[in-house]
C-alpha cells in the first residue's frame, strides 16, 4: 500500500476523531480506513491509535507520528506545487471562518478575487459570531477582530482596529455633542443586547487608564449591523469599529465623538493551527488578506 496515502489517512482519522469521519471525507467505507490503520500499525511495529467504541485517541508515538506525518505531507504538497506549470500553484479545499458582520462585509467580498488568482482552490466560508474551534472543526484559517485569549493557535495581525463612538450629524444637532465619556449616560445609546458581546461596557482612555463604561437607551440589539443602520438614522450614538463606520465617517454620514478618549487600537487577525504546517493555499489566502488590509485605501471606500 502506497506509504503516503497511509500517512494521509492516518492524519485524517487523527485530526477528525474517528474512521468513519475520516471515511466521509474520502468518500470510502470506514473498514478500508480501518485496514489501512491496522496495515500502518504492522509496518511500523508501534500502536499510533488507542480506539474505543466512543473515540480514537493518540498514543505517545503517535502524537509525535502525527506532527512528522503533517510535515511531510504538507512538503510533498509544496514541493508539486512548486515545479507545476506556471510555477508556484495552489490547490484544494480552503476552509474559512470568520465573525458575522465582518465576513460579510471585509472577507466574502475578496474569496471572488482570491479565487480567480487560484484557480484549482475550491472554498468554503463560515461566517459566525460564536468562536469556531478550528482545530476539532478541522478550518484552515479563521479571521478575528479584537484581542485574542492565550492560546496555541498562531496568529498573524494584519490590520489595525479601533473602536470609536459614532452619530449622525443629525442626532448630534439635537442631542448636542458629549464632552466626557460620563455624558453618555444623558444620551441616547445604541448597544448590542447579546450576552457575548461588549460584556465589559464601552472602552475609553481616561486619565491615562482605560476605563468601561455600559451607557444605556431606549434601543439595544443583538446584531450590530442593525446598530450601523439606526445611528445612521440618526436614532443615537453607537460604539462601532472602524472597520464597519470608516466609509460613512469618510462621506460624512457619521460623526465621532469623544475622539479624545478613545482606547488604545486591537487588531484584525488570521489564526491557524500551526506555521509549520502551513498549506500553501492557507499561506496564499493569508499573504492576500494582508495586502487588501494594508492598504489604507481599501478601509476608506468600504
Amino acid at each position: 500500500m502506497d506509504r503516503l496515502k497511509q500517512m494521509e489517512t492516518f492524519v485524517a482519522v487523527a485530526t477528525r476523531g474517528s474512521l468513519s469521519a475520516a471515511a466521509q471525507a474520502e468518500g470510502v467505507a470506514p473498514a478500508i480506513i480501518g485496514r489501512r490503520m491496522d496495515a500502518l500499525e504492522a509496518r511500523l511495529g508501534v500502536k499510533l491509535l488507542t480506539r474505543t467504541t466512543r473515540r480514537i485517541t493518540l498514543t505517545h508515538e503517535g502524537s509525535a507520528f502525527l506532527e512528522d506525518c503533517q510535515r511531510l505531507i504538507t512538503d510533498f504538497n509544496n514541493a508539486e506545487a512548486s515545479v507545476s506549470e506556471g510555477g508556484v500553484k495552489a490547490s484544494g479545499h480552503l476552509r474559512l471562518t470568520a465573525p458575522a458582520g465582518f465576513g460579510r462585509r471585509h472577507v466574502a467580498p475578496l474569496v471572488p478575487a482570491f479565487l480567480a488568482e487560484h484557480p484549482d482552490v475550491t472554498l468554503s466560508l463560515n461566517l459566525s459570531d460564536r468562536v469556531v474551534d478550528i482545530v476539532n472543526e478541522a478550518v484552515d484559517c479563521a479571521v478575528r477582530v479584537g484581542d485574542l485569549p492565550d492560546s496555541r493557535l498562531v496568529s498573524v495581525r494584519l490590520a489595525d482596529n479601533r473602536r470609536l463612538c459614532v452619530a449622525a450629524p443629525a442626532y448630534l444637532a439635537r442631542a448636542g455633542q458629549p464632552q466626557h465619556p460620563s455624558e453618555l449616560l444623558r444620551h441616547e445609546c445604541l448597544t448590542l443586547s447579546s450576552d457575548a458581546s461588549q460584556t465589559r461596557g464601552w472602552a475609553f482612555r481616561i486619565d491615562g487608564e482605560v476605563q468601561y463604561l455600559r451607557p444605556r437607551g431606549r434601543l439595544d440589539c443583538s446584531d450590530g449591523q442593525v446598530l450601523h443602520e439606526w445611528c445612521l438614522q440618526g436614532l443615537g450614538i453607537a460604539w462601532r469599529s472602524t472597520w464597519e463606520v470608516q466609509a460613512d465617517l469618510a462621506a460624512g454620514r457619521l460623526v465621532s465623538v469623544l475622539d479624545d478618549f478613545a482606547a488604545p487600537p486591537n487588531g484584525i487577525y488570521a489564526v491557524f493551527p500551526s506555521a509549520r504546517h502551513l498549506a500553501l493555499r492557507v499561506r496564499l489566502w493569508i499573504d492576500f488578506l494582508k495586502h487588501n488590509y494594508g492598504d489604507a485605501a481599501y478601509w476608506g471606500g468600504r
